[in-house]
């Protein structure tokens, strides 16, 4: 049996460099090849998914508003639930790829469990709801993009309300718009258009879905699968359950699918695209970024200690695994930032293994970077961590 090629951390801190667009001579020019070389972007807190494009792009400058061009005019970019039940930004193309490996089982769950919990509560059945659900795609494919509260204006009964969990600690009023939409989100038919504030804001209206056909589940998760591994590998399998919120089961046929190879990873074994177990080429040297909470290079594998010191862990994450803004120097993490309330960018390097005089000058150029793309914004991450707080304080 051939023996597989080890991989070491060096080696995988090196393609991270260069294929998650973060060494200098790897920078993007425009937000869609940010999205295309990260597969995802993670858009829980509206904020990362700017702050991650800025902090690949050439001219950070440019992130805010070409961003919100990709979003909300050209749509090149689209905002839907992905992996793990989360919201994700997506290059467009991407969206029936998404739908059918992550979305039809979600969907599935989630317009059973609103029928249940609609039935326990004596509220009307399936075929009222179908009536609402095909009324308020009417009324927003005459609206364009459109609020919950607008929405209601033209369908009134997604102002009703249903009580859930009767008799339960939790229990409490559901309105029907609040559980309709996000279903149909998750379903592949609306998705988050134009939030009402500016681009920190959560409160989006809502958009009819990109058109897009319906793909064999199968198929679509092994396409999705060898994308994400073509960027982000090696992984392990763990890694990639992870990441995709799949069973170990699809795993593996995405895996068998698009013929991944076995490599020899620090701890175990590790998967990369076929053809890509070959040395990579390195960055031209060392160098240092400022990311964003929730970033998709943070959060991108499960196992993490090849670029992050368990030791330092702790004080970067939150309670539910959520990273927090992370200081990055030659492909590890060494720290954290904030930005404090009068707009201070503030940063603290926390493991100081190979850190010297060029990295903290590298840092801080980073940081002024990063000051130039927020101007007079204000951003605190939704998942705050401990060192955050600190840093603020």
């Amino acid at each position: 049996m051939e023996a597989r090629r080890y991989i070491g951390g060096v080696e995988r801190r090196a393609r991270l460099a260069l294929r998650q667009r973060l060494a200098g001579q790897a920078r993007a020019a425009t937000p869609e090849q940010v999205a295309e070389s990260l597969v995802a972007l993670h858009g829980t807190d509206p904020a990362t998914v700017y702050l991650a494009v800025g902090a690949r792009l050439a001219d950070p400058a440019k992130a805010v508003p070409e961003t919100e061009r990709a979003l909300y005019e050209d749509r090149t970019l689209v905002r839907m639930h992905g992996m793990r039940h989360t919201v994700f930004v997506f290059p467009t193309a991407l969206t029936a790829v998404v739908h059918a490996s992550m979305g039809l089982a979600v969907a599935a769950r989630e317009r059973a469990a609103l029928l249940a919990h609609m039935a326990a509560a004596g509220a009307p059945d399936a075929a009222w709801l179908r009536e609402v659900e095909e009324s308020t795609l009417a009324a927003l494919a005459r609206r364009g993009q459109a609020t919950a509260a607008e929405l209601a204006r033209d369908e009134p009964r997604l102002r009703e309300q249903f009580v859930y969990g009767a008799g339960k600690s939790y229990e409490g009023l559901h309105r029907v718009s609040t559980r309709l939409l996000k279903v149909l989100g998750v379903e592949g038919k609306v998705v988050r258009g134009r939030p009402l504030g500016s681009w920190t804001s959560s409160q989006f209206r809502w958009a009819l879905a990109p058109e897009h056909e319906e793909l064999d589940t199968a198929a679509a998760q092994a396409d999705l699968l060898g994308r994400w591994l073509t960027v982000c590998g090696p992984a392990t399998e763990a890694d990639l359950k992870w990441w995709s919120g799949w069973r170990v089961a699809e795993v593996r046929r995405a895996l068998a699918a698009i013929g991944a190879e076995q490599v020899e990873l620090d701890g175990g074994t590790g998967f990369v695209a076929r053809g890509d177990a070959e040395p990579a080429p390195a960055p031209d040297g060392p160098w240092a970024a400022l990311l964003p909470a929730l970033d998709p290079t943070a959060m991108g594998w499960q196992q993490r200690d090849w670029y992050l010191a368990p030791e330092v862990r702790p004080r970067l994450f939150d309670r539910s695994g959520n990273v927090g803004p992370t200081v990055w120097w030659d492909g590890r993490v060494i720290g954290g930032w904030a930005q404090r309330p009068d707009g201070e960018i503030v940063w603290r390097i926390l493991d100081e293994a190979g850190v010297g005089r060029e990295a903290r000058a590298a840092v801080e150029r980073e940081a002024e970077r990063l000051r130039g793309l927020l101007g007079t914004t204000r951003v605190t991450p939704r998942f705050r961590t401990p060192l955050e707080k600190e840093l603020v304080a």
